[in-house]
Parts: C-alpha cells; sequence; structure tokens
C-alpha cells in the first residue's frame, strides 16, 4: 500500500542499521561516542526507534562489535573463496585490507579502546580468526603448521602496522603509484624461505 501523498514515511529502520550506525560513531569518536540520542539524530529518527530494537545501550555495542566480526572478517573471507590459488587469495587480501588502511578508522578506534571488555573479547576473537586464516594459507603453500602460523601472524601484524600509520602518519605509506610493487616485496618476504633455500622447496605451486 502506497503511502499518502506528501507523506513523510520512510521504512522502519533495523537492529542493523542501528548497528552500523554505532560503528561510524566507534570509527569517529571511540565507545564514548556510541550514544542513544546521537544516533538517533544521525538515523533521522527517535529514541523510540532504539528501545524497540535494543533494551540498553550495552545491548547495541555488543551487536555493533558482532556485525564489525561479520562484515569484516567473515564476509572478507567469504569474498576470498574463489580464488583457489593461495599466494594470489594472500595478495588479494592484502590488497583490500591495505586499501582501507587510510580511510577508515574503525580498527585503529577499537584498538585503541582495548580495556573496554567487550571490545577486548571481539578483538580477541576476531584476531585468531584473521591469523587462522592467513595461517592456512601459508600451510596451503606448503609450510609446516607452526611455520604457517608464525608467518599468518606476521602478515597480520605487517598489516595492522600498516593500518596504524595510515590514520597516524600516512605520508610513510607508498604512493598509490608504488603500492603494488610495495605489495609485491611485503609477499615475496611472506613465503620466502628462512634457510635461504629455493622457494619452490617449499612452495606448494
Amino acid at each position: 500500500m502506497k503511502a499518502p501523498r506528501g507523506s513523510s514515511a520512510r521504512p522502519r529502520l533495523t537492529a542493523r542499521d542501528w548497528a552500523d550506525a554505532a560503528l561510524a560513531a566507534m570509527g569517529e569518536g571511540g565507545l564514548a561516542a556510541v550514544a542513544v540520542e546521537p544516533l538517533a539524530a544521525r538515523l533521522g529518527t527517535t529514541k523510540g526507534s532504539f528501545y524497540w530494537h535494543f533494551s540498553n545501550r550495552d545491548a547495541l555495542i555488543e551487536a555493533a562489535l558482532e556485525r564489525w566480526e561479520e562484515v569484516g572478517t567473515e564476509a572478507v573471507i567469504t569474498e576470498m573463496a574463489d580464488e583457489p590459488d593461495p599466494r594470489r587469495r594472500l595478495r588479494r587480501l592484502l590488497t583490500r585490507a591495505t586499501s582501507r588502511a587510510a580511510t577508515d578508522p574503525l580498527e585503529v578506534s577499537l584498538l585503541a579502546s582495548a580495556a573496554d571488555p567487550r571490545v577486548a573479547a571481539a578483538l580477541a576473537r576476531v584476531t585468531d580468526r584473521r591469523i587462522g586464516y592467513v595461517a592456512a594459507l601459508f600451510a596451503a603453500l606448503g609450510f609446516p603448521e607452526g611455520e604457517a602460523r608464525d608467518r599468518g601472524l606476521l602478515a597480520y601484524t605487517a598489516y595492522l602496522g600498516h593500518t596504524q600509520l595510515g590514520h597516524a602518519v600516512r605520508q610513510s605509506l607508498p604512493a598509490e603509484a608504488a603500492h603494488d610493487r610495495y605489495l609485491d616485496g611485503v609477499i615475496d618476504t611472506l613465503v620466502r624461505p628462512r634457510d635461504g633455500g629455493d622457494e619452490a622447496e617449499h612452495v606448494a605451486i
């Protein structure tokens, strides 16, 4: 049924809309920025909409962190699944991750909020999932389990450092024209055997 002419009716906001708005606020100002009235204003609605979906602010924060896990980790892993080659998948993953390093403040903000138990728990889950996924790529490249885990950790710390620099000292990162060469160097370093031998001895083609 169509709304009457001149009506300002709009689609009802969902819990996901509120969670996404909370994540945007976290990126801009940390947990302190997650407040019902400012979020309602951001969404163009009233506090009544919030209480339709959530009992309190804590419930919204938990929902927002779950949404971050879903969008920032699980959806990305799913997106990578159509690339069968583990090295190309690693390159594609790092390309995607580093391309957002200077534009999305959310992860830097969450790391700065790690003293909060809710954020700490989400960070622990996400970190373990991400490192485990990347370690599996190195295992698929032929590295032993322990070494694959070490290389997955190294890749993830490289990503975190890149992200921190992207917000704190952006000019220190490679210019766009040099970004591909930089990533090629990162990948070459990550897959190079520790003993200096031939990469083919360790890496399955």
